[in-house]
């Protein structure tokens, strides 16, 4: 072999890793809103009579807890809680949580939960059922 051929091998190969570390373009409509994203929106989703957002967000915490979540940040000004537990039956997966209540109308609050397990988004409408479920009974016990 050449020192010709040699340099002209190393340098394909350069070429083949330059073009491997291209960064790949995302398409135009990346941010554009599916189908699919609205009706899980619409799953995860309720709105509750709840005058107060500090009543709402203590029903959301107190739901996740009964939920067996530990809450690792609640940001009342924002209206958001961020949780996360560990997932049955063999306790090595994650389930996280994070949900936003903001004001919709006198007198009534949106809440919307998006959970995932182990990074992936969850779109089973029954647990977000279950949760709202649970948040609807917490709201019913602080009124009370």
């Amino acid at each position: 072999m050449t020192r010709g051929n040699i340099i002209g091998m190393f340098a394909a190969a350069l070429l083949v890793v330059a073009h491997g570390c291209a960064a790949p373009q995302p398409s135009p409509d990346l941010l554009a809103p599916t189908e699919a994203q609205l009706k899980i929106r619409s799953i995860q989703t309720r709105s509750f009579d709840v005058k107060e957002r500090q009543v709402a967000m203590r029903g959301v915490i107190a739901a996740l807890q009964d939920l067996g979540f530990i809450i690792e940040r609640a940001n009342e000004s924002l209206g958001l809680v961020t949780a996360a537990r560990f997932a049955e039956p063999n306790y090595y997966d994650v389930v996280g949580v994070t949900v936003t209540v903001r004001p919709e109308t006198e007198g009534k609050m949106t809440v919307r939960a998006n959970a995932i397990y182990n990074n992936k988004p969850i779109d089973d409408p029954k647990v977000y059922q279950n949760f709202f479920a649970t948040l609807e009974r917490s709201l019913f016990v602080a009124k009370h």
